[in-house]
């Protein structure tokens, strides 16, 4: 089969395809025929320098996420040709991920899917969206009455996460930091240019999805209404650690702060998630689609961050 397969620091341009034996299956996992997958800013930390820590498999097909058909159930309750999602559990890191033909997977990590959607749609569904609906409903406890402040929205989780929210029927207030990108959040009630300071200049809102990370936590953190929860879910910021952060004073009264981690999907929210989709008829959106041949122009357009939303990757026929 043809693979992605990398040993060191892997700049966009240097990645490839390269010819691999398909995985051979054994107990407790299961091997899928890999019909699209989407693209990460984890796979590219990856191959730009955590390739070269120590708990990282070497060689390793980079791909924390896939949609496909099982080829071989092995021991699982699977059944052949049926339709599944996988992310996460340590794919394209302690083993092979996505960006291949074939991936062998725990089936612990292998999502059945009850849907019609096609693959390119399918594919920008597990990873986002699991990471949307938590970040929204088991942290945020969104409800349709709720007026939602969207902190850094022009990204595949914000426009995830907008998805959800109107369908649901929320009030959305979405900010980014670019005003050539204000025109892309057309879908909110309101869009936002972020200068740094949100404090002040939005009102009445109840939950908040912080998706620019430390960088700008302690000012949503004030932004929000007295009972307000803000959730701390991306660090599009770049800042990784909140240095010097004092919770008495730091977090308003009255004011929550909780975050979302995305490695524990189970299959009961990504049935939610679809028949979420399927109540409300919503296609989730992607930014751009590449063929698994063009791996290597799919990477570099997802180190030129040039890509409004979420690229995926399909296999065709």
């Amino acid at each position: 089969m043809k693979a992605a397969l990398i040993r060191g620091i892997t700049p966009a341009e240097r990645v490839g395809l390269t010819d691999v034996p398909v995985p051979r299956p054994r107990p407790g996992w299961v091997l899928v025929k890999v019909m699209g997958f989407g693209m990460n800013h984890s796979e590219q930390l990856l191959r730009l320098g955590e390739i070269e820590a120590d708990y990282i498999r070497k060689p390793v097909v980079p791909g924390i996420e896939c949609v496909g058909e099982i080829a071989d159930p092995s021991d699982s309750p699977f059944k052949k040709g049926q339709r599944v999602v996988a992310l996460m559990g340590g794919m394209g890191r302690s083993f092979d991920g996505s960006y291949a033909e074939y991936a062998l997977l725990p089936a612990h990590h292998v999502f059945a899917v009850r849907s019609d959607l096609p693959w390119d749609a399918l594919a920008a569904v597990p990873e986002t969206w699991f990471t949307a609906w938590g970040s929204l409903f088991e942290c945020l406890q969104l409800k349709a009455n709720d007026a939602l402040l969207i902190r850094g929205a022009t990204c595949a989780l914000g426009y995830a996460a907008m998805q959800i929210a109107k369908a649901l029927g929320c009030r959305v207030t979405a900010t980014t930091h670019r005003e050539a990108k204000l025109p892309l959040l057309s879908d909110a009630d309101e869009a936002l240019l972020d200068d740094g300071r949100l404090t002040g200049r939005v009102h009445g809102v109840t939950k908040a999805l912080d998706l620019v990370g430390p960088r700008s936590l302690k000012d949503t953190l004030t932004a929000v209404d007295k009972g307000g929860i803000v959730c701390q879910t991306g660090i599009l910021g770049g800042v990784f650690a909140l240095n010097g952060f004092d919770p008495i004073k730091d977090i308003p009264n009255g004011v929550y702060l909780t975050g979302f981690f995305s490695n524990y999907p189970t299959q009961a929210v990504m049935d939610a998630i679809f028949d979420f989709l399927s109540a409300y008829e919503i296609t989730p959106r992607y930014g751009a689609r590449f063929d698994f041949r063009d791996i290597r122009e799919a990477c570099i357009a997802l180190d030129s961050g040039r890509v409004n939303g979420k690229i995926v990757v399909t296999m065709g026929e």
